[in-house]
């Protein structure tokens, strides 16, 4: 295993108490795997995946573990961690074109970056003309100021700078969620290369749109209410769902070739539970259509077929 969480737990600090966001969470991601999170908004998918680089204020660490390559991460320290990111974990945040500082040219920020990081700008150049090639952006961007750039270009940017020295462990969150169609393909492609060329070793995609994730990933993680509700491969999660949820999620995407305005796109009745108090037991039954009286203790996040893991007692029943 290239990533290994265990019962990790991640609260918000509140006047009104803490915010269950991330919850007792265990999973694992192989080396050179892309795995996809989903989920609807305020499921825990962005705290997850900020929880292993950097926590800030009023993210508040409980309990769990985190292991990349078989080392520690100290994700409840934030100097600790700053051993391990760029270097051996890295992220292209959401709003990645909002990320460089518009006052300098980008060629000083990473010139910045690599000097922090004990590395020499003149020494790693042409490597990263190199990857400047590789998301066909010319090397004279380094010379501009990110205002110059386009929506794409700086996305693609972020990209080059997040992934420079190498990561083992790659985190996208929510990167094609404010551009075109065409600019989502392209940059979603570009993640599949910067694994292919080992600019990282593995990577979590977070976003909202599964087709995405579909395309490029190996596996796709959903989470559910602070929890993971289903994990497996993105061929099984899209064709062969096991937990009423991901089941719910997927038949709400929409169709090719079907007219909406005759067939409404079905939706998932109810809304998510307030995690500052959430419910005991499964956290979706009060939306879940096969929802029994075992719903009220808390499943468990488990293995019902090889590389398939699910939170569901009613599958757990039928594979018994």
């Amino acid at each position: 295993m290239s990533l290994e969480v265990e019962n990790l737990k991640v609260y918000y600090q509140t006047l009104r108490g803490d915010v269950k966001a991330l919850d007792d969470v265990t999973f694992g991601l192989n080396s050179g795997e892309i795995m996809g999170l989903a989920g609807e908004s305020g499921c825990g998918k962005t705290t997850l995946g900020h929880s292993l680089i950097r926590l800030n204020p009023p993210m508040k660490f409980i309990e769990g573990s985190v292991k990349l390559n078989h080392e520690e991460l100290p994700i409840w320290d934030m100097e600790k961690m700053n051993d391990f990111r760029f270097m051996k974990i890295s992220i292209i945040p959401q709003y990645a074109m909002n990320a460089m500082n518009p006052t300098r040219k980008i060629g000083d920020m990473v010139s910045d970056l690599l000097r922090s990081r004990g590395l020499d700008f003149s020494a790693t150049l042409p490597e990263l003309k190199r990857r400047l090639e590789m998301v066909k952006l010319p090397s004279n961007v380094l010379k501009m100021y990110p205002i110059e750039l386009s929506g794409g270009m700086k996305q693609r940017m972020v990209m080059v700078i997040s992934t420079l020295m190498n990561p083992s462990l790659l985190i996208a969150d929510e990167i094609t969620s404010a551009l075109d169609v065409a600019s989502q393909k392209a940059v979603a492609e570009l993640l599949v290369e910067f694994r292919d060329q080992e600019c990282c070793n593995s990577a979590i995609v977070i976003t909202h749109d599964i087709s995405i994730l579909y395309q490029i990933a190996d596996s796709i993680m959903i989470m559910y209410a602070g929890q993971l509700a289903e994990k497996a491969s993105a061929e099984a999660i899209i064709h062969a769902p096991r937990h009423p949820y991901t089941k719910l999620l997927i038949s709400s995407l929409p169709k090719v070739g079907i007219k909406h305005t005759e067939k409404r796109l079905p939706g998932i009745p109810g809304k998510p539970p307030l995690l500052l108090n959430p419910p005991t037991g499964c956290r979706f039954r009060e939306r879940c259509p096969l929802a029994y009286g075992k719903c009220l203790e808390a499943p468990p996040f488990k293995e019902v077929e090889k590389g398939h893991f699910v939170a569901c007692w009613k599958e757990f029943e039928q594979n018994a």
